[in-house]
């Protein structure tokens, strides 16, 4: 019997071992997965849990229930990989010998690596939003928050999901407007990068909403420190903005199984051939997601276009052929804006966002680069096609790759 051992029940890991054991014979290989626990979490929720928008019970569910009956899930801490001798080690010491081993460990949040920020406040004037402990302590401090200065901080990139910091920024504003104490919160955006964004256009677009909605954006702001008793960040370059309340999105770092492996760079994350997505030094090894070091945004749509060319990829290796290098760093992403309305983002490692309509040219329904009550609803329909499409590794009528029709430069 032969074994595809996939690390990691979340989006990716999900996906590509539900495809699997649909493409290959049962008689012929077993399809295993290896997590830590049997909860799955639906992270783009966390977004809208502080808001009170969804409920903690609607974006949790057991993993074993979105998996094929024929996938075996494995639950226990994993100890290393032993690349040279194909063998997935648990804490304990059994060992699962793979003949194809899918790294789909994501990325995990590191606040405890930023000089002071897990110290005083720690969850009473700081919080993140990126765990559902962080988004629900949240929460309960908007809820609570009568007014000052909110600051919402990018410690350093990459971080799952790059707009959603962004998204959260406008909800606030919307939040607080709705509440009536607008005038008595300020808010602002401190990012180590120089702008709203990665992308130039996108950046010009999404800083142009941020100032009129008088959020202060301050642009190259590499955090060196929280002083938590002050309620102060400090930067490298010197500069210093108070906060009555701070929203971080902490410092993220690649699995530690695959450093401890020795597999991976020097951030936790695993080095993939940016078009076949198979490993850089393992040739029996792949990777989809967070895990990766691609340059590509860390998020659920990406990981499912990854899962389209990933699928075709493992097969081939598996029948002696020539892998295809077809994954182009697609991305498309929701942007929620507040008040009902969101906006769409499609680009690719070359292409910027660009206007337009999606997914069907000058047609939509969607809009690009541009806000609409339509985006919004695409944004919650998500939701449903997470659990019930993406999940099941089922296909989408949307191509792995970025198409420049309905797009316009």
């Amino acid at each position: 019997m032969n074994r595809i051992v996939i690390l990691g029940a979340g989006t990716g890991g999900t996906m590509m071992a539900n495809r699997l054991v649909r493409a290959l014979p049962d008689d012929a290989w077993r399809v295993t997965v290896v997590d830590r626990d049997d909860l799955h979490v639906y992270q783009p929720g966390l977004l809208f849990l502080p808001f009170g928008m969804y409920r903690a019970e609607d974006m949790v569910k057991k993993r074993k229930s979105l998996l094929d009956p024929r996938v075996e899930l494995r639950l226990g801490e994993i100890d290393r990989v032993a690349p040279d001798e194909q063998r997935v080690v648990m804490v304990g010491g059994e060992k699962l010998p793979y003949d194809v081993l899918i790294v789909a460990t994501g990325s995990r949040v590191l606040p405890e690596q930023t000089q002071g920020l897990t110290g005083a406040g720690w969850r009473e004037s700081a919080f993140d939003f990126y765990t559902l402990e962080g988004a629900l302590g949240l929460r309960d401090k908007l809820d609570a928050f009568q007014g000052g200065r909110l600051v919402v901080n990018v410690v350093e990139m990459p971080i799952k999901c790059p707009v959603a910091p962004l998204e959260l920024l406008f909800l606030a504003d919307a939040y607080f407007t709705q509440r009536g104490i607008r005038d008595k919160v300020e808010i602002a955006y401190a990012t180590p990068l120089e702008g709203a964004f990665t992308k130039p256009r996108a950046s010009q677009a999404l800083g142009g909403m941020l100032a009129q909605r008088n959020i202060e954006v301050l642009g190259d702001f590499s955090l060196s420190e929280v002083d938590g008793d002050k309620r102060t960040l400090k930067a490298y370059d010197g500069r210093e903005t108070g906060y009555d309340l701070l929203v971080t999105i902490p410092l993220h770092g690649g699995s530690e199984v695959i450093h401890k492996s020795g597999m991976g760079d020097a951030g936790g994350w695993l080095p993939t051939d940016k078009h076949t997505l198979q490993s850089k030094s393992f040739p029996n090894v792949f990777a989809i997601g967070d895990a990766t070091d691609l340059p590509s945004s860390k998020a659920g749509a990406v990981a499912h276009f990854q899962s389209e060319v990933l699928i075709e990829n493992v097969l081939r290796f598996i029948d002696g052929k020539p892998l295809e290098p077809s994954f182009d760093g697609h991305a498309n992403c929701f942007i929620e804006t507040g008040y009902g309305k969101a906006m769409l983002i499609d680009f690719n490692y070359d292409t910027e966002p660009l206007p337009g309509r999606f997914p069907l040219p000058g047609v939509g329904p969607f809009t690009l680069l541009e806000e609409s009550a339509t985006n919004h609803w695409g944004k919650l329909a998500f939701r449903w096609i997470y659990w019930n499409v993406l999940l099941a590794g089922k296909d989408l009528p949307l191509d792995h790759r970025m198409l420049m029709a309905g797009k316009w430069s």
